[in-house]
């Protein structure tokens, strides 16, 4: 091409047919959004309308007539702005036309549509469609005609075709075999009320006798001040059917970032792992996305709201929100919201909030260790199992900043009835809940945290009075030849309460070899096998023979000490076969065969000792 030549400059042509499965495929969800696409054109067009005027007439709105059997086509009818012969062809023939506002250079708030491509929707459908429109700017009413072969006629009716056409626009199409029972009385009630039962326009659907049925209801859930509180009941009605049963509790939600209105719904039960928030959003009352988990914040799983924006926006689809800064400033404004009831309850109904906890505590848990916000201000309100009783974060941090707490609930198990309550240790052996106390420190001012072992705690008993030492370790040596049998070592210590004659303790490893073992004796000889294997590994046994399990003896116990006397050998061993039995069960843990017959012996040994009598 010389320097001197123009370029060739050309439109790009566009593929109706093409389009229409863009749109069907990969932008709207389905055929089903047609009926959506029309009803916002209608409240876009009667906005502009009543803008164009400078009033608003409360009877504006649109009437859906239903296919018959006299009359197969759909109408659609609006008395919105209309439209003129060169408006149609700017408009509707424009595939990404704005909208019609920018036609009338009206002000873009208040219309839900963006992207001029909601009237292609109906061609899912139909293959044909028929507009006819006046406009409230004066002139003669108008028809375009379009199809799916990429093809439309416009012309302006006169004469007796223009007569009773009023402003207004009249959409019409006889709905494709396939897709006729999407305009069936039943389906377009439905697709109604899902989309725009809050619309503040009268939506007007036709009985076939003349008649229409008004769909709609106010948009309770976006009321403020005394509005909202005559309207209690009715939101708690919603809020059961937002949730599935009566909420826990209801929130106002408000952002002035994007004039947002709604309220949030608090589960009364925990939600199912992985469940999406599940958020309703409407714009200007239309539905744009019944199921949005982008709206609150990841830590808000507890709540599902329901609410009304006119400063978001949607995709192209209007099937979702867009991420923007938008949505950003929205969902602080509403997380701060549900944030700032949490602290109300935290003041004003203590008991209520330990309740709230209490339901969703699994979910608190698992997200405090990712959510720093999270976990600043709902730490302190979950509960701990300690060895003093179940109490608060933060009123163990206040009663002992210095925490105690095991890893595993078998370590606190043995260990909770010896601690004493001024050295009280946390049960930190369920769910999420070592992690959430290893970050006490970075939550709590002067808060430190140590984690406490079974050995630990065993070393750091009282031993005997030296008076006394001598007869302790005969007791540990006798009782130990008596315990070899199990791998069990004795061990003779003072610990409250006196009356526990003894104590079952053993290390994380110990504990996976009862279990192993208990595994072993009701399973079949190949899993059997197979355990056994493991006991008799080289790591394994190494490991058992660094730690092993300890039977500790109460010496403040009036038992032990009669055991620590010159006891016969019989009665001696058969007692410390019951005390080691019976600190196992005490302990929660499962008995092998071999503990199982021991038990078995020492009865029997009872029994018949009784009998002789």
């Amino acid at each position: 091409m010389t320097a001197e030549q123009a370029p060739d400059v050309r439109p790009f042509l566009v593929d109706l047919r093409g389009v229409v499965d863009l749109l069907s495929r990969h932008i709207y969800s389905g055929p089903h959004v047609f009926l959506r696409e029309l009803i916002q054109n209608g409240r876009d067009a009667i906005t502009a309308r009543a803008e164009h005027e400078g009033r608003r007439d409360a009877a504006w709105g649109v009437r859906i007539h239903p296919p018959t059997a006299g009359e197969p086509a759909l109408r659609f009818e609006d008395d919105g702005v209309g439209l003129t012969a060169d408006e149609v062809g700017e408009l509707l023939a424009t595939v990404g036309r704005s909208s019609k506002r920018d036609l009338f250079d009206l002000p873009r708030a208040g219309f839900l549509g963006q992207f001029g491509i909601g009237l292609l929707s109906c061609f899912m459908i139909a293959d044909r469609i028929v507009v006819r429109s006046r406009s409230a700017r004066g002139g003669d009413p108008v028809e375009w005609v379009g199809s799916t072969d990429g093809t439309f006629t416009v012309r302006v009716l006169e004469g007796a075709e223009a007569s009773g056409i009023a402003v207004g626009t009249t959409v019409s199409l006889v709905p494709r075999a396939d897709e006729a029972e999407l305009c069936s009385p039943a389906s377009l009630r439905e697709l109604a009320r899902r989309y725009a039962e809050y619309l503040p326009i009268p939506i007007l659907l036709g009985s076939g006798d003349g008649s229409f049925d008004r769909i709609g209801r106010p948009a309770v859930f976006a009321l403020t001040g005394e509005a909202r509180a005559d309207a209690r009941d009715d939101i708690g009605e919603l809020g059961r059917e937002v949730v599935g049963a009566a909420p826990f509790e209801v929130i106002e939600l408000h952002s002035t970032a994007t004039d947002t209105h709604g309220t949030a719904f608090v589960l009364p039960f925990p939600p199912t792992p992985g469940a999406r928030q599940a958020n309703r959003v409407y714009l200007g009352g239309m539905l744009v996305d019944p199921r949005a988990d982008e709206l609150l914040p990841d830590w808000a799983f507890f709540a599902r709201a329901v609410v009304d924006s006119t400063g978001l926006r949607p995709t192209a689809s209007r099937e979702h929100l867009i991420e923007d800064e938008s949505l950003e400033a929205t969902r602080g404004e509403l997380g701060a919201a549900i944030r700032a009831w949490v602290m109300r309850l935290a003041v004003e109904r203590p008991a209520r909030l330990a309740e709230f906890v209490g339901i969703h505590h699994l979910g608190l848990k698992s997200l405090l260790l990712h959510d720093d916000e999270l976990a600043g201000f709902i730490t302190r309100w979950l509960t701990v199992e300690t060895s003093i009783g179940v109490m608060t974060i933060d009123e163990l941090v206040r009663r002992h900043p210095h925490v105690r707490y095991t890893e595993t609930v078998d370590e606190f198990r043995q260990i909770a009835g010896i601690v004493p309550a001024s050295r009280a240790v946390v049960n930190g052996g369920y769910v999420h809940e070592a992690d959430i106390l290893r970050r006490l420190p970075l939550l709590f001012d002067g808060v430190t945290v140590e984690r406490v072992t079974v050995s630990g705690e065993l070393d750091s008993l009282d031993v005997p009075p030296l008076a006394d030492r001598a007869s302790a370790l005969a007791l540990e040596s006798r009782a130990g030849a008596v315990l070899a049998e199990v791998g069990c070592e004795p061990s003779v210590r003072r610990f409250a309460p006196s009356d526990l004659a003894s104590l079952y303790l053993a290390d994380a490893e110990v504990l996976r070899s009862i279990t192993r073992g208990a595994a072993r004796d009701m399973t079949g000889p190949l899993w059997s096998g197979v355990l056994r294997r493991i006991d008799e590994s080289p790591a394994t046994v190494a490991g058992g023979a660094a730690a092993r399990a300890k039977l500790c003896l109460n010496w403040d116990n009036p038992l032990v000490r009669t055991l620590a006397g010159d006891v016969d050998g019989a009665v001696f061993d058969r007692t410390i076969r019951l005390l080691y039995v019976q600190a196992l069960l005490a302990g929660h843990r499962p008995l092998r065969a071999r503990e199982r017959a021991m038990l078995t012996e020492a009865l029997t040994d009872l029994v018949t000792l009784s009998l002789a009598r």
